[in-house]
């Protein structure tokens, strides 16, 4: 372990665990972080930050730039909440503080913080050492269905940054080097309105067409990859009076697949069962790509590194308050099985895809990246949930946050220091690559908050 960076780090804990604290207290949905972002701006600005407000043209995304010169690393941080997650903190049943509210039932507010925490201790050390290279905190909005570094990926917002590094919170130690390409698409229906009863003929129905292209895609799961993933949700179900054939409505897909190609293929059947609808029920329909995330291109040097500084700072001790206050929201199930109530070990194990989707996949296409999952909750603590954001202020997650942020320092000081490093893990990224290129799924036309 970098004695000097867990120092530097260590002097200012309780900075990011107020930080952290606060913006769970202030949770806002994509595109909406105002108070988060502002928050993280002037934090990095007091602390000898220059920062940019609104790259890309996304008034919540920034940077936080310190130093100067070769390398360039980037830390990529998220601070949005998810709607409906709201959560009184610590309790281990449901009680939302705002029923119907957000709440960061994925711990982006440990996760933005934990970027921040680690951009300023490395900055600390390059100035101390008189050593050069860039530090870079990307305040990346919209994670949650919006695409936020999709849309920055675009316009050119990471361009000129040689290695990036990003951490999530997790009931597991682990890489993040695996996640499934994603892309989210409107489909809205047009029809015309008559008396359900009186005039059924002179109807037709958008949400018979919506319907029926349900049905159409629970089909196509017979026939598409077994790791493909299809989900719905009604944006409008074409009103509530039953004796009144629905002229609008509208339903959002979300396609995955473990590669960007099998996406785009997912995009035209599904579009096409659609269509179908629309001629079955003659109506029109107009579709819409709102968002879209790359798969992760995992960079074998790059994983090494950060598998490394996770074995220098991991295991994490708990208290016996820790361990009796996490036995609270531990899945009882694995406990019975004798799993560890705090999942400390790490899972070297990068063989497996990721069941879910991050535009830092999309990063990961432009810059090499480096990722790790890191322990803030109690094992089998359930991903976008109240049980998440509950835990969301411990000391648990505290602790997860700051060894977080101190693999990730130790990552980049490594890459500031060692350039026969960050040539390998360029050479490795570009032969990972290979022939692929990225697809860019998210059309020209797409605008940050389309939806």
């Amino acid at each position: 372990m970098n004695i000097e960076l867990k120092q530097i780090l260590d002097s200012g804990k309780a900075d990011f665990e107020a930080i952290a604290n606060d913006i769970w207290d202030h949770p806002e949905t994509r595109y909406k972080e105002s108070y988060a972002s502002s928050l993280q701006e002037h934090f990095m600005e007091q602390h000898g930050f220059t920062v940019e407000k609104g790259i890309g043209g996304i008034a919540t995304a920034f940077k936080a730039v310190s130093g100067s010169g070769k390398p360039v690393i980037g830390f990529l941080g998220e601070f949005d909440a998810l709607p409906g997650l709201s959560q009184t903190a610590d309790q281990p049943s449901y009680a939302p503080l705002s029923e119907g509210a957000p709440g960061h039932g994925c711990g982006h507010n440990l996760l933005g913080t934990g970027c921040m925490e680690a951009a300023c201790t490395i900055a600390t050390y390059l100035k101390r050492h008189h050593l050069p290279g860039t530090v870079i905190y990307f305040g990346c909005p919209a994670e949650e269905s919006g695409a936020g570094k999709a849309f920055m990926v675009r316009e050119g917002c990471f361009d000129g940054v040689d290695f990036a590094l990003a951490w999530h919170p997790s009931p597991h130690n682990a890489l993040m080097s695996h996640s499934l390409a994603n892309v989210r698409i409107i489909f809205s229906f047009h029809g015309k309105s008559a008396h359900a009863a009186g005039a059924p003929q002179s109807g037709r129905s958008a949400l018979d067409a919506c319907e029926l292209t349900n049905v159409g895609v629970q089909y196509l799961r017979e026939h598409v990859i077994s790791s493909a993933r299809m989900h719905s949700a009604y944006l409008n179900a074409g009103g509530d009076a039953p004796n009144v054939i629905p002229a609008e409505a509208s339903i959002l897909y979300a396609l995955r697949a473990p590669k960007q190609s099998q996406v785009k293929e997912l995009i035209e059947r599904v579009s096409d069962v659609a269509r179908g609808a629309a001629l079955m029920t003659g109506t029109k329909v107009d579709i819409k790509v709102v968002s879209a995330y790359a798969d992760t291109v995992s960079v074998p040097a790059m994983n090494q590194l950060m598998l490394a500084e996770m074995h220098d700072v991991l295991p994490l001790d708990y208290t016996e308050e820790e361990l009796a206050y996490a036995r609270q929201f531990a899945d009882p199930e694995l406990l019975k099985e004798g799993a560890p109530v705090i999942d400390s070990t790490v899972t070297d194990d990068d063989s497996h895809d990721g069941g879910g989707s991050t535009d830092v996949g999309d990063v990961s296409w432009i810059v090499p990246t480096g990722g790790v999952s890191i322990t803030t909750m109690a094992n089998g603590t359930p991903g976008h949930s109240w049980c998440l954001t509950a835990q969301g202020k411990s000391s648990i997650a505290h602790k997860g946050m700051h060894a977080a942020a101190l693999v990730l320092a130790e990552a980049a000081e490594k890459l500031f220091t060692d350039s026969e490093l960050g040539a390998e893990i360029k050479a490795d990224f570009v032969k990972v690559k290979g022939h692929e290129k990225y697809e860019k799924l998210l059309p020209d036309s797409a605008k940050p908050g389309d939806f």
